[in-house]
């Protein structure tokens, strides 16, 4: 004889359906074990005044390298011409903490943060730490190519601006041939050295303005020499600090 069993799942209270569909809405990733993005949005000043409550700090530190291993993937399969200092400025950019604030501000984390009001906080840096926490959260209750997704293809793809984001960080050569246009200058490359080191050549770049020399950059190919040489000119025109 059989005996079939009654189980009902535990029923979810308003606070528990309430950061479900937050996680759903801004992540597409639909929890399974609930207490951890309770944790994830549990600031420690909210989890001192409570006995057994567990702050967001080790998720965080777990989700910051999460979305850095991330992150770095897909800026190695996006610039496969790219040295290692190149990218890992790039990446730098991308995941810094005014960057990752940025983005717990557009996700409105901040209105789901579990924390002690009333004292002097910098919220922002509470939307990044969370930010980051969920991120850790996901990959905890799912795995890392989940979490993956979720970052790429939900909060890059619907909060963040990630070509501009590159495009302001490297491509000086474009910023200089805007700023020549606007102002009528005629603007001109020239590859005024070669050196071979052994291993490979170093390109040493000139920009002309109106037949008249401008900054110089080297690079281990005309392009990166030419983006050098473009930077440097925008720095001595007042248009880009050093």
């Amino acid at each position: 004889m059989k005996v079939r069993l009654n189980v009902f799942p535990k029923k979810k209270s308003p606070e528990e359906i309430k950061i479900i569909k937050f996680v759903i809405n801004k992540f597409g990733y639909r929890p399974k074990d609930i207490s951890l993005f309770k944790i994830a949005l549990t600031h420690k000043s909210y989890s001192n005044d409570k006995e057994h409550l567990e702050s967001n700090e080790r998720l965080e530190f777990l989700g910051d390298s999460i979305i850095d291993a991330i992150v770095a993937n897909l800026l190695f399969e996006k610039f496969p011409e790219e040295d290692e200092g190149y990218l890992t400025k790039l990446k730098s950019k991308i995941v810094s903490r005014n960057s990752l604030s940025d983005i717990g501000n557009n996700l409105d984390i901040g209105k789901h943060i579990f924390y002690k009001k009333g004292r002097s906080i910098n919220m922002a840096t509470l939307e990044g730490n969370a930010f980051e926490a969920l991120i850790g959260a996901i990959y905890l209750d799912s795995n890392y190519d989940t979490a993956r997704k979720c970052l790429l293809n939900h909060v890059f793809r619907n909060f963040v601006d990630l070509n501009k984001t590159i495009s302001e960080e490297i491509d000086f050569k474009s910023k200089l041939f805007i700023f020549s246009q606007k102002n009528k200058l005629e603007l001109n490359f020239e590859i005024v050295s070669e050196e071979h080191n052994g291993k490979q050549i170093v390109y040493e770049a000139l920009v002309i303005l109106n037949n008249r020399e401008w900054g110089k950059g080297k690079g281990t190919s005309k392009k990166k020499a030419e983006q050098m040489a473009s930077k440097e000119t925008l720095v001595l025109m007042g248009e880009l600090q050093n």
